[in-house]
């Protein structure tokens, strides 16, 4: 299932990942939309005295930004996987919101709800 398959809202948050991976050449990049509908968006941060999945630091941006709900959320990573800490991060904010993973070309891998 590609990117286009998914509620056309959900598919912008996975354009808005494959962006912000592709503008940092990170391993990956995420996006999260608030209840209110509004989109933060983060890549991979690494640095020597921190490092944070692009979930993570998308829900940060989020979160910096008075957020405190999320609706959905999308990763785009070649890793095949949703790291832990960054669906934990999603899971503070809502229990149920879903996660979408895709690959770098931003067919859909997997739905985590």
């Amino acid at each position: 299932m590609s990117a286009p398959d998914l509620q056309p809202e959900d598919a912008k948050l996975v354009t808005l990942a494959r962006s912000a991976r592709g503008r940092t050449g990170a391993p990956e990049g995420a996006a999260v939309r608030d209840t209110d509908g509004r989109t933060y968006l983060a890549a991979t941060v690494s640095l020597p005295s921190m490092r944070l999945s692009a979930l993570q630091a998308a829900v940060a941006a989020a979160v910096s930004s008075g957020v405190e709900g999320l609706e959905a959320a999308a990763v785009v990573s070649a890793a095949g996987e949703v790291e832990p800490a960054g669906l934990a991060a999603v899971r503070d904010l809502a229990a149920a919101a879903p996660v979408h993973l895709a690959g770098p070309d931003g067919v859909l891998v997997s739905t985590l709800s």
